[in-house]
């Protein structure tokens, strides 16, 4: 259902840098962004459905209760964002960057992420069961208690990821970068995991490896 208190505000024109702007409740459904930049902005309960972004940047925004279902994001930044409550339902992320931003109560499933940056994004208790993230970058990201059941996590960079508490059941690490992880902090009860994980996993539980 679209609904907006504020259709006025039309989306700015291409290259156009906005900073500091009060954007809630905005109506960009089905608009296109192509190279804007936006600053500490607000988007607070904004209809952003089928929204489409090239090349955009969103640094330190706020989108708490956003809708954004079926929105596409090409090359675009999410930087440092907070997307508390936001409706991410069937949106397709490709070669975006997110990294830093936050997602409490968020809804990210279904998605499409293709080559994204997830890099120190607080994903904690975040449902990413079934997604196809094989090969993105999760380095440093807080994964505390989200459920990734049956994901795909093959050749991934998880490197200190936090996954205290993940439901990892299904999913497959196999290739994963999987330095500094701690091995005892979830339970890897039917988890796919390659020769040299397992030798990590292994040393982790304080046995000796031989050669």
């Amino acid at each position: 259902m679209r609904h907006s208190s504020r259709p006025h505000l039309g989306p700015p024109e291409v290259g156009a840098e906005v900073e500091g702007e009060d954007l809630a409740r905005v109506d960009w459904w089905g608009a296109e962004l192509d190279g804007v930049t936006f600053t500490r902005c607000r988007f607070d309960d904004a209809g952003l459905e089928e929204l489409v972004t090239r090349r955009c940047v969103f640094d330190q925004c706020v989108l708490t209760g956003v809708r954004m279902g079926g929105s596409r994001h090409v090359g675009s930044a999410f930087l440092s964002c907070r997307f508390d409550r936001a409706k991410l339902i069937d949106v397709t992320w490709d070669g975006c960057k997110l990294t830093g931003s936050q997602f409490p109560g968020a809804q990210l499933r279904p998605m499409t992420a293709i080559e994204c940056d997830w890099s120190y994004a607080a994903l904690r208790g975040a449902d990413l069961s079934a997604l196809d993230l094989s090969g993105q970058r999760f380095r440093d990201a807080d994964l505390t208690d989200a459920d990734l059941r049956g994901t795909d996590l093959r050749n991934a960079d998880l490197d200190r990821v936090r996954l205290q508490g993940a439901r990892l059941r299904g999913a497959d690490l196999s290739g994963a970068s999987t330095d500094e992880i701690n091995w005892r902090s979830f339970e890897l009860a039917g988890v796919r995991l390659d020769l040299a994980q397992s030798v990590q996993f292994t040393r982790a539980h304080g046995a000796l490896v031989g050669d």
